[in-house]
């Protein structure tokens, strides 16, 4: 049995131990782009859909991006094809059913669709450096909140992508009573 005495003769601080745990954020990691991939906290996460296309009714005069609106347990979520939101190549839905990651940020939901999900994975995000101009390609710059180092990914400014402009015009005009 080991003591805390042992754990000083081998070098180990328990409570620095425990507390380099405890600092390790749960993401989820999906492809963006055809090559690469990015990270989102799963604090932000509220729940992943799977889609029906049919289901999605479209908005006219919206960007590319925005593939329209679905019913989200009762309330209007706008569903964004984030692949082509951050610059690359719009999704096909050809092969299979896309899904929507439902994130919140301030009681601002937003599903951002994609492919599929690949997996859960711990990082600590105090080793997340900063997204700096011409660290990131331009079209994805503004949507970035950081690089994980080694290569272990992108993680998106979910934020960001919450209070993004398009979002913000439609909330103020729901609370206006403006129709959009």
């Amino acid at each position: 049995m080991l003591t805390s005495l042992d754990f000083d003769l081998l070098g180990l601080d328990p409570l620095l131990r425990e507390t380099h745990v405890s600092e390790l954020s749960r993401l989820l990691r999906f492809p963006l782009g055809s090559e690469d991939s990015a990270l989102i906290p799963l604090e932000q996460i509220r729940e992943i859909l799977s889609l029906d296309i049919a289901e999605i009714l479209p908005v006219p005069e919206m960007p590319g991006c925005v593939l329209g609106i679905g019913n989200w347990r009762g309330e209007m979520l706008w569903l964004v094809d984030l692949n082509h939101l951050v610059g690359y190549p719009p999704l096909s839905f050809v092969a299979g059913s896309p899904l929507a990651i439902v994130v919140q940020v301030n009681n601002q939901s937003v599903g951002l669709v994609v492919e599929q999900v690949n997996d859960i994975e711990s990082h600590d995000l105090q080793q997340l450096h900063p997204s700096a101009i011409g660290l990131f390609p331009p079209h994805i710059q503004p949507f970035v909140l950081g690089s994980l180092p080694g290569s272990c990914g992108t993680v998106l400014n979910i934020s960001f992508i919450t209070q993004y402009p398009l979002w913000q015009t439609h909330q103020k005009g729901k609370e206006l009573g403006v129709r959009s």
